[in-house]
C-alpha cells in the first residue's frame, strides 16, 4: 500500500509537472503573456539577455534548492528536489515535440487556458505533497530569517516579476496578467480542496434520538450528541453533529425534516475532514445493550 502510494504520488509531480510546462508553451509564450513566479523571471530575463527560457529556470531552480538547503534544512529540500529539475526538462521537451505549433494567439483565450492549465497542475504537485520551488523559496527564506509572512513575500516578489516585465511588454499585458493570476490561484485552491469539502450538520429537535437513529442506519454516517441549553426558556436540549458529504446533504435533510418538520438545522461547509468513516475506513462495532 505504501508502495502504491509513492507511485502515485511520484506520477502525480510528473503529471503535474509536464501539464505545466505544456500550459506555458502553448498558452503563456505565444500571447507573451505577463507572469509571476521562476516563468516570469525568466521571461524578463530572457529580453534583457537572450538566455533561453528553460536554461534560466533550469539554473535559478537549482540556486534556489541550494539555498533553501542550505536555510530550510534537508527535509524541505528533498520535496522540492523533483520539480527542481522536472519543470525545465518538461519545457524544453515541449518546445522541442512542438516546435514552432501555436494553438492560438487569442490572448484572452491564452490567459483563460494558462490559468487554469497552471492552477490545476500546481494543484496536483502540491497535493503529491511536493514543492514547485523556485519562486516559492525565497519567501519562506525570508519569513525564516525575519519572521516575514509567507503571503506578504509571495505577492511582493510576484508584483515586482510583473512590474520588471513592463519593460518589454504594454500596460494592457499587465491587466491580463492581473487577470491570469486571479484565475490560477482560484483553480488552485479548488484544487487544494477538492475531495476533501465535506457538510456539516447540526439539528437541535425534541426528537433528536429519531434523527440520530436514522442517520446512523439510513445514512450510514456518524453522530454526536452534544448537550445544549435553549437561550430563552433555558430547557435543556441535545444538539445532533453529523459530517456527511455534499452529495448525501439533500438526502440527510430530507430525512430529518420527515422527522421533525420544526427542527432547527444549521449547514456548514467545512474545508477538510478527517478520522473514522473519511480519512479512515468505517470500524463497526457491537456492543452489548445493558
Amino acid at each position: 500500500m505504501a508502495q502504491e502510494k509513492r507511485i502515485l504520488s511520484a506520477a502525480a509531480v510528473l503529471g503535474g509537472n509536464f501539464l505545466y510546462a505544456l500550459t506555458v508553451k502553448l498558452f503563456v509564450l505565444p500571447a507573451n503573456l505577463v507572469m509571476g513566479g521562476t516563468t516570469g523571471l525568466g521571461l524578463t530575463a530572457n529580453y534583457l539577455t537572450g538566455v533561453p527560457l528553460s536554461a534560466f529556470v533550469l539554473v535559478f531552480n537549482v540556486l534556489m534548492l541550494v539555498l533553501g538547503w542550505r536555510v530550510l534544512g534537508r527535509a524541505f529540500a528533498v520535496t522540492t528536489l523533483a520539480s527542481t529539475f522536472l519543470y525545465p526538462l518538461a519545457l524544453e521537451f515541449w518546445q522541442r515535440v512542438l516546435g514552432d505549433f501555436v494553438l492560438t494567439d487569442d490572448i484572452l483565450l491564452c490567459t483563460v487556458f494558462s490559468g487554469l492549465g497552471i492552477g490545476v497542475a500546481l494543484g496536483v504537485v502540491i497535493r503529491a505533497g511536493a514543492s514547485t520551488g523556485g519562486m516559492d523559496i525565497p519567501p519562506l527564506i525570508l519569513n525564516r530569517l525575519f519572521r516575514l509572512p509567507v503571503s506578504v513575500g509571495l505577492y511582493g516578489f510576484d508584483v515586482c516579476i510583473l512590474l520588471s516585465q513592463t519593460l518589454f511588454q504594454p500596460a494592457e499585458k499587465l491587466l491580463y496578467g492581473v487577470l491570469f493570476t486571479l484565475i490560477y490561484t482560484l483553480v488552485l485552491d479548488k484544487m487544494l480542496l477538492m475531495g476533501t469539502t465535506r457538510t456539516e450538520i447540526k439539528v437541535v429537535s425534541q426528537k433528536s434520538d429519531e434523527i440520530c437513529a436514522a442517520i446512523l442506519t439510513q445514512v450510514d454516517r456518524g453522530v454526536t450528541l452534544l448537550e445544549g441549553e435553549s437561550g430563552y426558556l433555558r430547557q435543556k436540549t441535545q444538539i445532533v453533529l453529523s459530517i456527511v458529504s455534499n452529495r448525501e446533504l439533500p438526502r440527510v435533510e430530507k430525512l430529518i425534516r420527515a422527522i421533525d418538520p420544526e427542527s432547527f438545522l444549521v449547514i456548514s461547509r467545512v474545508t477538510e475532514v478527517k478520522g473514522r468513516g473519511f480519512s479512515l475506513k468505517k470500524d463497526y462495532r457491537e456492543e452489548a445493550k445493558q
